[in-house]
C-alpha cells in the first residue's frame, strides 16, 4: 500500500484544517507531511489520527512535522498534554530547568532560539527557554 494511501485520512485532515504551507511528499520509504497552523487543537487532531492508523507510533513510515509555535513578539498559550512545561537555562533539553509554565497559562514569546526553541517570559517575570512545539499562537 502507498504510502499515502496509508497516511489518507491524515493528510485530508491536514488538508481539509487549513495546515499553512502543507508539503507531502514519499522519500526512501518514508511519508513527509510538513505545514504550520496556529492552532494546537489541530496539530494534536492530526497526532489522534496518526496514532489511530500506527498505533503506538511503530512502523517508523512517517515525519509529521507541523509547527504550531508561536512568533516572536506575540502571546502565546502552553498547549502541553496537562503537565507543566519547562523553562530552561538555555534552549536544549540538557539546560537546567529554571521554572515552570503551566498547561493553558499564557506566555510571551520574546525571541525564537531556532526552530524548536523559544525565548519565554511568564506574566510573573520568569525568563528562559522551552520547547516550541507546546505554545499555540493566541
Amino acid at each position: 500500500m502507498a504510502l499515502q494511501e496509508k497516511y489518507g485520512a491524515l493528510i485530508t485532515a491536514a488538508r481539509n484544517g487549513g495546515i499553512a504551507n502543507l508539503q507531502v511528499r514519499e522519500q526512501d520509504n518514508v511519508l513527509y507531511i510538513d505545514g504550520s497552523t496556529t492552532s494546537g487543537e489541530l496539530k494534536d487532531s492530526l497526532w489522534n489520527i496518526y496514532n489511530t492508523i500506527d498505533p503506538d507510533f511503530r512502523t517508523g513510515d512517517l515525519m509529521l512535522n507541523i509547527d504550531a509555535s508561536a512568533a516572536a513578539g506575540t502571546r502565546a498559550k502552553v498547549t502541553t498534554e496537562s503537565s507543566n512545561l519547562n523553562i530552561r537555562k538555555g534552549p536544549g533539553t540538557d539546560q537546567e530547568v529554571i521554572g515552570k509554565a503551566a498547561h493553558g497559562e499564557t506566555v510571551t514569546v520574546v525571541s525564537r532560539a531556532n526552530d524548536q526553541w523559544s525565548l519565554v517570559r511568564t506574566d510573573s517575570g520568569k525568563e528562559g527557554y522551552c520547547y516550541s512545539r507546546y505554545l499555540t499562537q493566541q
